[in-house]
C-alpha cells in the first residue's frame, strides 16, 4: 500500500511538472504535436493510395502532398470569403438588430420604453453587431492561428512523413500500439467530422444562412472536441440568423433544428457504432482532459486533448507501476483492490 501511494504521488508530481513544461513549451509543441496527429492522418491516406491505386511510396506521397495543399487552399479561400461576407453584410446586420430593439423597447410599459431614445438604437445596434462580429472573429483567429503556424507545422509534417516508413519498422510494441490507435481515432473521427460539416454547410446554404461554408468549417473542426463541440456549433450561427434581414422566423427555426439533428445522429447512433471504445477512455476523464490541455494550449489544447490522452494511457497501462492509473482512466475502479493494478479475471 506504501509503495503505490508513493508511485501516485510521483505520478502527480511529476505531471505538474510535465505540465509547466509543456506551456513554457507551447510556441513549439503545439505545432509540433499539430504535425504528428496531420502526419498520422496523411499516413493513413498513403498508405490507402498505395493499396488502392498500387502504386509506389514516393508517389503515393507526391498524391497525398497535392491532396492536402488543395485542402488546405480551400480552408483558406472559405475563411477569407467568410470574413468579406462578413464586413459587406455589417450594415445590414446594424439595421436589422436595430428593428428587433424597436420592436423590444415597443413591448415594455411605458414608464422603461420612455427612457429608451430612439437615437441610442443605432450605438446599442453597432454595439451588438460588433460584439457578434467579434465574437465569430476570435473563433476564427483559432484557425487563422493555426494556419500562421503552418510553415513549421509543414516543416515537422514533411521530416515525420519522409521518416513515416522506417520509424513504422522500428517502432516498439509501445509505440505500434499506440500509433494504431490514435490513427484509428484520428482517421475515423477525420471522416465522420468531415461529413458532419459537409453536411451542415449544405444545409445552412441551401437556407440561404450567410457564412454557411464558415459554419460548416467550424462544425467539421469542433466535432474533434466531444459533446462540448457539437453543441457550440450547433448554436454559433444564431447570432447572424437573427440579425439577417432577409431570414424567416421558420428558416431560421431550421437553421438551428436541422444541424441540431445532423449533431445529435452523428453524433449519438453514427460515432458510437463506428468509434466504438477504441481509445477506452471514461467519459469523466475526457471531459477533465478536455479542460486540462484548454488551460495549457487553448482551443487547439481541446481539439487535441483526446488523441494526447489516449498515448498517456497507452504509455501508463505498459508498467506494472502505473497501471492502476490507465484502468482509472479508461473507468475500471475495480483495479485498485487488486494488489498488481491489473484487472481482475471477471472484468
Amino acid at each position: 500500500m506504501t509503495s503505490r501511494v508513493q508511485t501516485v504521488c510521483l505520478v502527480l508530481l511529476t505531471a505538474i511538472a510535465v505540465a509547466g513544461a509543456l506551456y513554457w513549451l507551447r510556441p513549439l509543441m503545439i505545432p509540433f504535436v499539430l504535425a504528428v496527429f496531420i502526419a498520422l492522418i496523411l499516413s493513413s491516406i498513403v498508405d490507402f493510395v498505395m493499396r488502392r491505386l498500387k502504386l509506389p511510396r514516393s508517389l503515393a506521397l507526391g498524391v497525398t502532398a497535392i491532396l492536402a495543399v488543395l485542402a488546405f487552399n480551400l480552408v483558406a479561400l472559405v475563411i477569407s470569403s467568410s470574413l468579406g461576407q462578413l464586413s459587406a453584410n455589417s450594415a445590414a446586420y446594424q439595421a436589422q438588430l436595430g428593428e428587433m430593439l424597436g420592436r423590444v423597447t415597443a413591448w415594455l410599459p411605458e414608464p422603461l420604453s420612455g427612457r429608451l431614445p430612439e437615437a441610442d438604437f443605432a450605438n446599442l445596434s453597432q454595439l451588438a453587431v460588433g460584439t457578434i462580429g467579434s465574437a465569430l472573429l476570435g473563433t476564427t483567429n483559432a484557425i487563422v492561428g493555426i494556419l500562421s503556424q503552418s510553415i513549421l507545422v509543414l516543416i515537422f509534417v514533411i521530416f515525420l512523413m519522409i521518416g513515416g516508413g522506417d520509424r513504422s519498422k522500428q517502432a516498439s510494441g509501445v509505440w505500434r500500439t499506440a500509433e494504431a490507435r490514435v490513427k484509428r481515432y484520428l482517421v475515423t473521427k477525420a471522416v465522420i467530422s468531415g461529413a458532419t460539416g459537409l453536411l451542415v454547410g449544405l444545409t445552412l446554404s441551401l437556407l440561404d444562412i450567410d457564412l454557411a461554408l464558415m459554419f460548416g468549417l467550424f462544425a467539421f473542426l469542433l466535432n474533434f472536441i466531444p459533446s462540448v463541440g457539437s453543441l457550440i456549433a450547433t448554436l454559433l450561427p444564431l447570432p447572424v440568423v437573427l440579425v439577417s434581414p432577409d431570414v424567416s422566423a421558420t428558416t431560421a427555426v431550421l437553421a438551428i433544428a436541422i444541424p441540431g439533428g445532423i449533431q445529435i445522429v452523428i453524433g449519438n447512433i453514427i460515432d458510437p457504432k463506428i468509434m466504438g471504445e477504441s481509445l477506452d477512455l471514461h467519459p469523466i476523464v475526457i471531459l477533465l482532459s478536455l479542460i486540462f490541455w484548454g488551460m495549457l494550449w487553448g482551443i487547439l489544447g481541446t481539439l487535441m486533448a483526446v488523441p494526447i490522452t489516449a498515448v498517456a494511457k497507452i504509455l501508463l497501462e505498459r508498467s506494472a507501476g502505473s497501471r492502476a492509473i490507465a484502468e482509472v482512466m479508461a473507468g475500471r475502479l475495480d483495479s485498485l483492490r487488486s494488489p498488481d493494478g491489473s484487472r481482475d479475471a471477471a472484468g
